[in-house]
């Protein structure tokens, strides 16, 4: 008999990595154990054992969110879901609860803690059952579907992005249809297979633009751009992410894009550009990606320079967030730490950290990043171009007409001081 895992374990795991029991993030993830308990009673599928479980259960988990006094929004979201589940029982309609269990889900995405977003994602769209709203069930299949991406399951997000993709189309909301096909070639695209990605991106582009769908639009410019870049055109790829930047009209999105442009110009061979970028991600996104994504890169501008002490700095700063980073994150900031001990002539460090990369991008799949870090390894032993300008990096800065007004309109940011 195969014995069920129990549901919402997840935000217990939180226990396991705290020193002290009574921690802070221990009590809100216990929080948020008996609050998801208590949502699912609101399912079809689900018989309570006595007609007053719910208030039982209810009064109990009430009592445990006032008595949290932790301040800060996640308890808000948990005090939030109890008040909304009451309600949504009271009037015999679990709908109700499906915006509040969104906007925790993207909270918790946004803080890195993927496994326990997806608890709640899928906890979304159990309870809602076919009662859903449409709209409801297409934002947590497409919000499933990219969690499962950064997560690496690509088979699992591809699934999800199909699944939204039909449930839009039958819903007539071809903005949803164009992010379930946005999603889908950023799979392609982390699977390896760069140069369909490029020809689907391209083909969203034009259709979003026809469509007048701004975002979309924005999706797609990215998309490409970070594309062009792994197909080694960093020089066409900063036009797109730059633009963009300027398309989004959520800050946490023209920061994701801002990052990239480092990332661009870093490739480029212009470091004090990029760092521009990446110090203007840093000090302003309060998404964990975002920041973990720009400290990853500005460590790879410290070693680009051959500044010692700044690569150790920006490293031990990354160490400190391993636990909450991603695979393609994990496996980013092991190629580039082996990167920067080969440019300071560490090599058995260097083959060691590209090892442990190697490692973990096939353990996820992560095809592109595997081709890339063979490639390097490939020229450690003779320190070859490939190692010495990892990821295409130039001697000189490349300039051109559409990469002088990325730098001047950075430039203009930074010292605008936002």
């Amino acid at each position: 008999m195969k014995v069920q895992p129990l549901p919402h374990a997840v935000f217990l795991t939180r226990l396991a990595s705290a020193a002290n029991g009574n921690a802070i993030d221990v009590r809100l993830g216990q929080g948020a154990f008996l609050t998801l308990r208590l949502v699912d009673l609101l399912s079809r599928d689900h018989e309570p054992p006595h007609p007053d479980a719910f208030r039982y259960q209810h009064l109990a988990t009430e009592r445990f969110c006032r008595d949290l006094q932790c301040g800060g929004p996640e308890e808000a979201h948990l005090k939030g879901l109890v008040g909304t589940a009451a309600d949504a029982y009271r009037l015999g309609d679990s709908r109700l609860i499906a915006p509040a269990l969104l906007a925790y889900a993207l909270y918790l995405e946004d803080d890195a803690r993927y496994e326990e977003a997806l608890d709640v994602l899928e906890t979304t769209l159990q309870v809602g059952g076919d009662r859903l709203r449409v709209a409801d069930a297409v934002a947590a299949t497409l919000r499933l579907a990219r969690v499962n991406r950064k997560l690496a399951r690509f088979a699992d997000a591809e699934t999800a992005y199909v699944h939204a993709g039909q449930l839009a189309a039958a819903a007539g909301d071809g903005y949803a249809v164009l992010l379930s096909r946005i999603g889908l070639a950023g799979a392609i695209q982390g699977r390896g297979n760069l140069a369909e990605a490029e020809r689907c991106y391209r083909e969203i582009l034009a259709d979003a633009r026809m469509a007048g769908e701004r975002d979309a639009e924005a999706q797609a410019e990215h998309g490409l751009g970070t594309t062009l870049l792994l197909r080694g055109q960093p020089a066409e790829a900063a036009p797109h992410a730059w633009r963009a930047s300027e398309l989004y009209e959520n800050e946490s999105a023209q920061l994701r894009a801002l990052n990239d442009v480092g990332v661009m110009l870093l490739a480029l061979g212009d470091p004090a550009a990029a760092e521009q970028a990446l110090m203007v991600v840093v000090r302003r996104s309060a998404n964990q990606d975002a920041v973990m994504n720009a400290l990853i890169e500005l460590m790879h501008c410290a070693s680009y320079r051959r500044d010692r002490l700044g690569f150790e700095r920006w490293r031990s700063e990354c160490e400190g967030r391993l636990d909450h980073m991603a695979p393609n994150m994990v496996t980013d900031f092991l190629l580039k730490v082996g990167v920067g001990h080969a440019r300071f002539g560490y090599f058995p460090k260097a083959e060691s950290f590209l090892a442990a990369a190697l490692e973990t991008a096939a353990a996820n799949g992560l095809h592109e990043f595997e081709f890339r870090i063979e490639r390097i390894r490939n020229g450690l032993g003779d320190c070859s171009k490939e190692l010495e300008n990892a990821c295409a990096e130039a001697t000189e800065p490349v300039t051109s007409e559409p990469l002088r007004t990325v730098r001047q309109s950075l430039q203009e940011l930074a010292g605008a001081g936002v």
